[in-house]
């Protein structure tokens, strides 16, 4: 969450980098320009740009009424750049100030706009320089899927895959062009084919289940049922080789035929939620297509278990990434296939999917995603799809509801953390000051925080909820006076009282005093460390 106070020290910056952006906007800012502008900052490596701010030295706030629906305009950025931009509103005493938090582009991949990879070149945006885009496409290594098939010919892809290709990418762009294209500019465009020559990527999504038999047989993905985890023989098995574009859908619908429902009472009304999340089992698919590595002869493994999906795919974590890291950084290892994806919508350029795998199924109360197994030579994904607690996926949609908050991963990850009494991890902390700004979670203590009372009420516990948040203000003060008047004779040091409120901070502790001492309620004798407390006149 970005603070007045990080705005600040922005204003004092001594000049602009390629990182942080001002622009006035007082009234208005053109939206095109906005998406070239942080299509310019992811490509340098992320950055702010920050509305209603005067771009010259000395930088002053002058409010900006741009973008009055932030929704619709990070919508548009979504679908424009396949980057999820964050926007933050801040409240100036001068103005409204809006900051774009851009993320970076993935490892190799620049990022495009109206067919232009931008950069910052002084006031001014310019094309990225041939150099710089080779610096970039080189990140990481050779890209498999963009080599050509020597043998293949236009004879190996199927005209229903293109055609289907064409469609998804012609409604997702809005270029009905497209489909006045041959198919060979078609793929041409897409760079599917090159210079007369068929991509792997190319077999890959539109190949002819011949062609793939021929050229690429273990460009294939193999389902298989078992009616539990420890049963050995499976009771179904598919086998789709052929062009991803021609079994997509079929794939999805064969999970479907088993996919049962799970039944929870909210008020007077039964809900039902899938065991498995369409969302999250397309997008655990169109990563294993993308990442996995073509040069080696695995297949893709599904296997599916009445509460538990199991996908497997051939070589580790593309270079750079980890189980750790998986949500917050990209290196996607077939760039021209994860390339055509983007263009149909089906994933966003910035990120392996992995990020809304998880908010999913924290939405639904389900595990999170499992990588523990993946090793250097298989990338291995667990989704489980039993709901852990039907109370905790009510107040998620109550909340979401009531505040119309965007919430990002980070807020859904300290939520489920909450929710399950584990540590906050230190990276999450920057999310916490907005979370209780919504009310969503409550401070019980320094540095510590429970979800609201609206999840323990939800939840028939609100005694939990009050022993978790600790004693209210009045209570902490009669259990200081407490403990004051029952060593009267001697008085009080304040190493005492931290032992009487633990949970409490020095800081709380010494407004809970003030507050006593200004009743009349108690006086000091002394001062600093050898300061003692007694009880006041009555």
């Amino acid at each position: 969450m970005i603070t007045l106070v990080q705005l600040e020290k922005w204003l004092a910056a001594p000049s602009e980098d390629e990182h942080l952006e001002f622009k006035e906007a007082k009234n208005r800012f053109d939206f095109e320009k906005l998406v070239a502008y942080c299509a310019a900052l992811a490509n340098e490596g992320g950055g702010h740009m920050v509305l209603g701010v005067t771009d010259k030295l000395p930088r002053q706030v002058v409010g900006t009424a741009a973008f009055d629906n932030l929704e619709r305009t990070k919508a548009g950025l979504l679908e424009r750049l396949h980057l999820r931009v964050f926007v933050e509103e801040i409240f100036h005493p001068k103005g409204r100030v809006l900051v774009f938090e851009v993320p970076s582009r993935p490892i190799g991949m620049p990022v495009q706009y109206k067919g232009t990879y931008w950069m910052r070149g002084g006031e001014e945006l310019v094309p990225m320089t041939p150099d710089m885009l080779k610096r970039i496409f080189d990140e990481s290594g050779p890209d498999f899927s963009a080599e050509i098939c020597p043998k293949a010919n236009l004879a190996d892809l199927d005209p229903e895959a293109i055609d289907r290709f064409r469609s998804i990418w012609s409604r997702r762009s809005g270029n009905d062009s497209l489909r006045e294209l041959s198919s060979e500019q078609l793929l041409e465009d897409a760079e599917l084919i090159v210079d007369g020559g068929i991509t792997i990527a190319a077999l890959v999504l539109l190949g002819t289940a011949k062609a793939l038999s021929r050229h690429l047989a273990q460009a294939e993905i193999v389902y298989e049922y078992r009616t539990s985890e420890a049963s050995i023989p499976y009771q179904q098995r598919k086998e789709f080789r052929e062009g991803f574009f021609l079994f997509q859908d079929k794939l999805w619908e064969t999970i479907n035929l088993r996919n049962d429902l799970f039944q929870y009472q909210d008020g007077l009304f039964r809900q039902e939620i899938p065991t498995f999340n369409e969302a999250v089992v397309r997008e655990a698919i169109l990563n294993a297509v993308s990442h996995r590595d073509y040069r080696l002869g695995g297949s893709v493994f599904i296997r599916q278990y009445p509460t538990r999906l199991e996908i497997v795919s051939p070589g580790g974590f593309p270079y750079g990434i980890t189980v750790d890291n998986i949500l917050w950084r990209q290196s996607p290892r077939n760039r021209r296939i994860a390339e055509v994806f983007a263009k149909c919508g089906l994933v966003e350029r910035s990120g392996q999917g992995a990020n809304r795998m998880f908010e999913e199924c924290i939405k639904e109360s389900k595990p999170a995603p499992d990588f523990s197994d993946t090793d250097e030579y298989q990338v291995s994904l667990f989704l489980r799809g039993d709901v852990q607690d039907p109370l905790f996926l009510q107040f998620l949609e109550k909340i979401g509801r009531e505040t119309l908050a965007s919430f990002t991963t980070k807020d859904f990850l300290l939520l489920d953390c909450l929710h399950k009494e584990k540590p906050v991890p230190q990276e999450f902390a920057d999310r916490i000051p907005r979370l209780a700004e919504l009310g969503v979670i409550v401070r019980v203590g320094k540095g510590k925080y429970v979800l609201s009372k609206r999840f323990y009420a939800m939840a028939g516990k609100k005694g939990v909820y009050t022993r978790k948040k600790g004693l209210d203000r009045d209570t902490n003060k009669a259990l200081l006076l407490k403990h004051i008047k029952s060593n009267k004779a001697d008085g009080c040091r304040f190493q005492e009282f931290m032992q009487v409120l633990p949970a409490l901070s020095v800081d709380e502790i010494k407004a809970l005093l003030k507050e006593m001492k200004k009743d009349n309620q108690i006086h000091v004798v002394g001062r600093t460390r050898g300061a003692r407390w007694f009880p006041g006149s009555d």
